[in-house]
């Protein structure tokens, strides 16, 4: 079976950290994410606002690094959830558990609102941080003689 999920969308409010009784890290934030096509009569693109939900060390990462506002691309799985409100009532809710989540957009310059092409753009996936730019442990390679081995 199949199930993965992909979206990007702006956080509509800073990410809510938690801990379990047992320690284990989880962070909780709500994606603004627009359809793809416009409404006939208004023509304006409807907005979707999805629950998602990230566990660990990607939890951790998502609430330090990005606050309402922040445009997130979130990779992972839909889970629906049945639970029981205050009143006894039978409730069901849908929410997206991240696996990866990368930031959506360049970093800003302080001050003057245009992007930072120059910052390297990083990502969390479950087991460090990877750069993707300059500033990673990975050097440029010398251009010794031109010889290509393939």
């Amino acid at each position: 079976m199949l199930n993965h999920i992909s979206l990007m969308g702006r956080l509509t409010r800073d990410p809510e950290l938690r801990s379990t009784p047992s320690g284990t890290s989880v962070a909780s934030f709500t994606l603004a994410v627009d359809r793809d096509f416009a409404s006939r009569e208004s023509g304006e693109r409807q907005t979707d606002f999805i629950d998602v939900v990230a566990w660990r060390q990607t939890g951790e990462f998502v609430s330090k690094y990005f606050q309402k506002g922040s445009m997130a691309v979130v990779s992972g799985r839909l889970q629906i959830r049945d639970w029981q409100d205050r009143d006894g009532n039978k409730r069901r809710s849908a929410e997206v558990v991240a696996e990866n989540v990368y930031f959506g957009e360049s970093k800003r310059r302080e001050g003057d609102g245009s992007s930072n092409r120059g910052e390297p753009a990083h990502r969390y996936s479950g087991g460090g941080f990877a750069a993707e730019n300059k500033g990673s442990s990975f050097s440029e390679l010398d251009d010794g003689d031109g010889d290509l081995p393939f």
